[in-house]
């Protein structure tokens, strides 16, 4: 089912904000998801000012047999099912943020970025479990799981929240959190977006002022010795250090700094979240590798962490695919030197390992569905899709990446980095995932909720 421009004015007459159909203009900036891949194709797009706005939209699509797509950006567009009778629900313009510095809680509205939340608590020497990405949702970041620079020391963003405000299938305001709607609370907190649309969530913040954090770059021949360099450094250091190591062949835009444009690169991206002052001294078996190309660790506020790991800002083409390592062996190593080193003719963008483990790899009391991630090591390939046919050749190498790792895979997903459709159940336990389907069966049992990576 489909609805036409006249099928709209008692919505349109219902909301604050803007809603528009196919053809209509701004219908092509409204339905762009920011992975440009991601070509939606709606029923509809409404607007959303306020949670009022967000009930209305959902009371409109189940009334007329509809379903609707809340989306605060789009970087997990490509996830998505087909939207043919879907109202794309934009809450971008849901961006307040209020910190309550004595209690330790941030309140966010659901289209609050992750830099939103960072500057904010930043103000008051606190900070969030932040991911990598400034201009990520972080409702959906928090919503799957939430993996980011200090998550080894305090765990996943999901296990932050305190509380939610959510507007269920029938059209209700609801509070979920430990007292209230408890099974709805649990299942927010990693079990992903398919059970209502999140207007607000609550989280706790940390005390964290400063962090020793930045990039080390070397030119990719030095990729073999700064790879192996890293995988032996990693095992000397606590918990307060989380990390990644990647080859980038970065394109030459101006968009990169000058001397990384179209140079194949070697990068290792962390922060210590311990003393800062200890900083110096704990890069030093990385610095001795080999003389860096650029060297951009320093001390600097926790609220900078969103930034540290170069993510674009701005809406980009892509395509990625990831894996879950049980660890990262020697052999590891020389697999992913080979797959995306100097001597590789790898399309990807790309190929590099999260740190995990630490506070990741525990399960704090009174955790949601997802209370650790299996794993030492998250593997992620990026391929930046310039003209359509860079799809194929991109695919096959992201497809080759998973391939080459198996032995060291645990099998399972982490579905904040899976951007292709695919149901939930290879991220959960089979008994966690038989709870997520009875949550799901009692608040949207009809499937009115279009989510990535749904319960099913």
């Amino acid at each position: 089912m489909t609805t036409t421009p006249a099928d709209l004015d008692p919505l349109r007459s219902g909301l604050s904000a803007p809603v528009l159909a196919p053809g209509e203009e701004g219908w092509d900036e409204a339905r762009q998801a920011w992975n440009l891949v991601a070509d939606q194709r709606p029923a509809a797009v409404a607007y959303a000012a306020s949670a009022n706005d967000v009930a209305a939209v959902v009371d409109f699509a189940r009334e007329r047999g509809l379903r609707v797509a809340p989306q605060g950006t789009g970087h997990a567009a490509t996830a998505l099912e087909s939207l043919d009778d879907v109202i794309l629900l934009r809450t971008e313009r849901m961006r307040d943020v209020t910190v309550d510095a004595g209690a330790r809680r941030a309140r966010v509205a659901a289209g609050a970025l992750s830099c939103d939340l960072a500057d904010a608590a930043g103000e008051h020497g606190l900070a969030p479990i932040g991911g990598s990405s400034p201009d990520v949702g972080v409702v959906g970041f928090a919503l799957g799981g939430g993996v980011g620079w200090l998550s080894r020391r305090l765990g996943l963003a999901c296990n932050s929240i305190t509380a939610a405000q959510v507007v269920t299938a029938n059209g209700e305001f609801v509070r979920a959190d430990a007292d209230q709607n408890a099974d709805l609370f649990w299942a927010l907190r990693g079990g992903g977006g398919d059970f209502g649309v999140v207007t607000e969530l609550e989280l706790e913040l940390h005390p964290l002022g400063d962090v020793y954090a930045g990039s080390l770059m070397w030119p990719a021949e030095h990729g073999a010795d700064v790879m192996h360099a890293y995988r032996e450094w990693i095992a000397t250091l606590p918990e307060d250090m989380t990390s990644s190591v990647r080859f980038l062949s970065l394109p030459p835009i101006p968009e990169v700094p000058e001397p990384l444009r179209g140079v194949p690169v070697v990068d290792v991206t962390g922060a210590w979240a311990g003393d800062p002052a200890e900083g110096p001294a704990l890069l030093e078996p990385l610095r001795s590798v080999a003389p860096p190309l650029m060297d951009a660790w320093a001390e600097m506020p926790a609220a900078g962490l969103c930034r540290i790991y170069g993510d674009p800002e701005e809406p980009v083409p892509g395509l990625t695919q990831h894996a879950v390592l049980r660890e990262l062996t020697a052999d590891t190593v020389d697999a992913l030197v080979e797959l995306a080193g100097p001597d590789s003719d790898s399309p990807l963008l790309m190929v590099g390992t999260r740190q995990l483990g630490g506070a990741l790899g525990r399960t704090p009391d009174g955790a949601g569905a997802l209370g650790a991630v299996e794993g030492e090591h998250a593997l992620l390939g990026v391929g930046l899709v310039m003209a359509p046919e860079m799809v194929t050749p991109i695919t096959a190498a992201l497809d080759g990446m998973v391939a080459k790792v198996e032995p060291w895979s645990t099998g399972g997903d982490y579905l904040n980095f899976a951007d292709q459709p695919r149901d939930a159940s290879g991220a959960f336990d089979p008994d966690t995932y038989a709870r997520l389907l009875g949550v799901k069966a009692a608040v949207n049992p009809d499937g009115l909720f279009v989510a990535a990576h749904p319960v099913v």
